[in-house]
């Protein structure tokens, strides 16, 4: 039982080490911005890969796990730049405009290969 939750653990990791390794080069080669319905698709195969597992239980322990977990799938850098240091800790239903904001503009910059430089607090009030 052991050996196998070893070999579940390294595919996973496998799995995203190559998701991890192609999507932000993907996106940095086009010119054109990510659409909405592109963000929709990431975001709905993300939350499949979640729900299959393929994410570890702590990824389904809550709504707000989830959604942490399919921000991280949907671009592993700007979820490093928007919300690593302080991950989404919302009741269920609130949402954070500013860092919804900013995590949407840090896709589309680094969809058509911009730099993500100053992303962080530029939609601050």
């Amino acid at each position: 039982m052991v050996a196998s939750n070893y070999g579940a653990k390294f595919y996973v990791m496998v799995v995203c080490a190559v998701f991890l390794l192609t999507s932000d080069l993907v996106l940095a080669k086009s010119r054109t911005p990510i659409s909405d319905a592109e963000t929709r698709q990431k975001k709905n195969d993300c939350y499949s890969d979640i729900e299959s597992g393929l994410w570890g239980e702590q990824c389904t322990s809550s709504t707000i796990a989830k959604e942490n977990c399919a921000l991280r799938c949907l671009s592993p850098i700007c979820y490093e730049l928007i919300y690593e240091s302080d991950p989404v800790r919302l009741e269920e239903g609130e949402k954070d405009f500013t860092r919804s904001s900013e995590y949407k503009y840090c896709m589309h910059r680094a969809s058509i290969g911009e730099s993500l430089d100053g992303i962080r607090g530029s939609f601050d009030h």
